[in-house]
């Protein structure tokens, strides 16, 4: 090898050179680790990241996944702390009928059972919520329909108290009942003319009539929905404008809260479809609060009353009547019997010359269109109340005035 054939001074040298060098180069490497080691990382970090382009891709991912972590939490708080608040105000509604005075009515129904049941007994059950701190509670009109019944409302700690009915709506499904009770917690009522699909809702109610405070969680499915109700006897009703959510309504629920996160109520419970998976209605909140400030006021519920039968037109019903330049208002029309006359004689509609085919287009300048209809606007007055109502008569647009009675 060369390195053999050289002289032994220079080989001397060689390795001395090697020697220092290895020796140097450790000092120098141990030196810049140690001091490495101690800067930190997270100061080290910008310089290598922008050197390699990961920078602005590894502050997103911890930026994304943290916001991801902080929405979880935060939507988990406000649910939990909206039900904790609110489950105080939500009861649970008993009805029980005394089913020996019914079987002895109905006499037939002894073919049907060797020993008829005697006695009170549980017959049924639903939910509410209360509005007042004096006991006044929300519910629905088919929880507490039956005029032979009694009604026990359990609150979330299990006191028990007898309810009066106070009001049953027969439009809505709404009534209003009433426990003799002082410092109860009550719900707030929001807004449900704000309200937009996909937003977090809440449900509590007594499912099944089993399971008190039952809590569902969900979203808003779709709202101004025009839903047929029917019960189990065969009743049925038509609910304007309901609120549809998939937050699991069953069985009992019926008459409890529709909450937000904000711990508003937007809707009371009141149906479900049979028919499909999480799919339930609600009567949204503002159709209910004219129901209670005229319970509050008057003790019953006094609704102004115009006096017609109508549907809402759209381009399609406009098409087909022939009907060219409108495709909105009220159309009057009779019903599907003789018996169901488009205009009620001696009405408020009646007096002011309204007459069958007629439309009204608006009532004291708002707009009747699909999503505002004729009976939410007159809801929003009082009888006695005059309203002016614009109308297209025969191919043309008049006004006329019209003075709302009380409904019968």
């Amino acid at each position: 090898m060369i390195f053999e054939k050289l002289p032994n001074h220079i080989k001397q040298a060689l390795i001395i050179t090697v020697i220092i060098s290895i020796t140097a180069g450790g000092l120098v490497g141990g030196i810049v680790g140690i001091l490495l080691a101690g800067y930190s990382s997270k100061n080290l970090w910008p310089y290598v990241s922008d050197s390699l382009g990961l920078n602005d891709q590894i502050s997103d991912f911890n930026q994304n996944g943290q916001n991801i972590i902080n929405q979880a939490v935060v939507e988990d708080s406000a649910a939990t702390q909206v039900v904790e608040q609110a489950s105080g105000a939500v009861v649970s509604i008993i009805v029980t009928q005394d089913l020996s005075e019914f079987y002895n009515k109905t006499g037939p129904m002894y073919l049907f059972y060797s020993m008829p049941p005697t006695g009170k007994q549980e017959i049924g059950g639903g939910s509410g919520f209360i509005i007042t701190t004096d006991g006044m509670i929300v519910t629905n009109r088919h929880v507490v329909d039956n005029n032979n019944a009694e009604y026990t409302v359990v609150l979330n700690d299990g006191t028990q108290y007898e309810a009066q009915v106070l009001a049953r709506d027969d439009l809505n499904d709404i009534a209003i009942i009433k426990i003799e009770a002082d410092n109860l917690p009550i719900l707030d009522l929001g807004d449900s003319n704000y309200i937009k699909t996909g937003q977090t809702v809440i449900a509590i109610g007594n499912s099944l009539g089993e399971y008190r405070n039952t809590v569902t969680k969900g979203v808003i499915s779709g709202i101004n929905r025009r839903v047929v109700a029917g019960d189990s006897v065969g009743f049925s009703e038509v609910i304007e404008e309901a609120v549809q959510t998939d937050a699991a309504i069953n069985s009992g629920n019926s008459g409890g809260p529709l909450i937000d996160l904000f711990g508003k109520v937007i809707g009371v419970n009141t149906a479900v479809s049979r028919q499909g998976q999480l799919i339930g209605f609600a009567i949204p909140i503002n159709s209910v609060k004219s129901v209670i400030d005229s319970v509050r006021e008057y003790g019953r519920i006094v609704r102004p009353f115009l006096g017609v039968r109508y549907v809402l037109l759209n381009e399609e019903i406009a098409k087909a009547n022939n009907i060219i330049d409108i495709s909105y208002g009220a159309l009057i029309v009779r019903g599907e019997i003789w018996t169901d006359l488009a205009i009620v004689p001696g009405s408020p509609a009646n007096k002011a010359g309204i007459v069958e085919n007629d439309i009204i287009l608006e009532i004291n300048g708002e707009k009747i269109t699909q999503e505002n209809g004729l009976a939410k606007i007159i809801a929003k007055y009082k009888p006695n109340d005059t309203v002016r109502l614009k109308v297209y008569h025969k191919g043309e647009e008049k006004e006329v005035e019209a003075v709302l009675v009380e409904r019968e």
